[in-house]
């Protein structure tokens, strides 16, 4: 899907301009929602309003210039971010690559669904819709996406990360969980959001994108990096408030991540990937403990050691 990543932190800068991105008025977001509850706490009972996370279809679609619409995908999300979840779909399944992404629309004309469930990415060069049809993506909010043709399919092409940097401390790893946390604006409104944030080497926050699928939070905020022309991110720590799956390291090494952090458990399949494309895996990050599953030289241990 790319070229050899080399050892440099950053991508170099390339002589060939960038297509100007073009995207449609921002459209109001539903992903928050309203809802009467019958609230039962112990021995008493009250009929109140509460907010529910909102969660609807996307249909992701992708054409090259004078092309007619491929549907790429569809998608339950919860509203919000659209551009940034489409083009992040299409760079971590293997089927966009650098800076291509000419204009987002929203709506499909004569659909009954509302605008923002439907989008058209609008490439500089012809979409490969065979690529595309060969992929076969059914996609749920639970598990990401289903029923592809062989796990052959599932794999993205993509080269190993470079090795060593970076080295990240051992307390700006204890301290992303809480801050990932602090930042989840909407999971403090519903409680029913994962989260994906994107960190600098010393902590920092540099994004965060919530959603009801913890894949669509990922595919959002490396959407936003693409929008931003910041990928690979090889100097960038990703922390998410799940389990880490195989797609979620997949779509993390597509995008360059070197490190994983996780709240959670990750899977069998999602170690043995990590180990095979070069990236650090951590999991139950919580309190003062967290376990690293693979390549644990990014991690500095060395007080630990002595």
């Amino acid at each position: 899907m790319r070229a050899s990543l080399g050892d440099s932190p950053r991508p170099a800068s390339s002589a060939r301009a960038a297509p100007v991105l073009e995207l449609d008025a921002a459209l109001p977001t539903r992903h928050v929602t309203s809802t009467k509850v019958v609230a039962v706490r112990g021995s008493e009972l009250e009929v109140r309003d509460d907010l529910v996370v909102g969660e609807e279809p996307l249909e992701i679609r992708a054409a090259g210039p004078r092309q007619d619409p491929v549907q790429i995908a569809v998608t339950m999300r919860t509203p919000g971010y659209e551009d940034e979840l489409a083009i992040g779909f299409l760079t971590s399944e293997g089927l966009l690559a650098g800076n291509e992404v000419v204009s987002v629309r929203y709506g499909d004309p004569g659909a009954l669904a509302e605008p923002d469930d439907s989008v058209l990415v609008r490439l500089a060069r012809r979409f490969d819709s065979g690529l595309a049809a060969k992929r076969n993506f059914v996609a749920t909010a639970s598990c990401g996406i289903c029923g592809k043709a062989s796990i052959d399919d599932v794999a993205v092409r993509c080269e190993p990360l470079p090795r060593g940097l970076p080295i990240i401390a051992r307390s700006v790893i204890l301290g992303l969980p809480e801050a990932l946390r602090g930042a989840q604006a909407a999971f403090e409104r519903t409680g029913g959001l994962h989260a994906a944030g994107l960190f600098e080497t010393d902590g920092r926050l540099v994004a965060v994108r919530e959603d009801v699928g913890r894949h669509n939070a990922l595919d959002k905020l490396i959407g936003s990096r693409v929008k931003a022309r910041e990928l690979p991110l090889w100097d960038r720590i990703l922390m998410v408030s799940g389990r880490v799956s195989f797609e979620i390291v997949q779509k993390a090494a597509v995008a360059g991540v070197p490190i994983i952090c996780a709240v959670s458990a990750p899977s069998d399949l999602g170690v043995r990937l990590a180990d095979r494309l070069g990236v650090t895996l951590i999991g139950f990050l919580r309190g003062d403990g967290f376990n690293v599953y693979s390549h644990d030289n990014r991690v500095d241990l060395r007080d630990l050691l002595r």
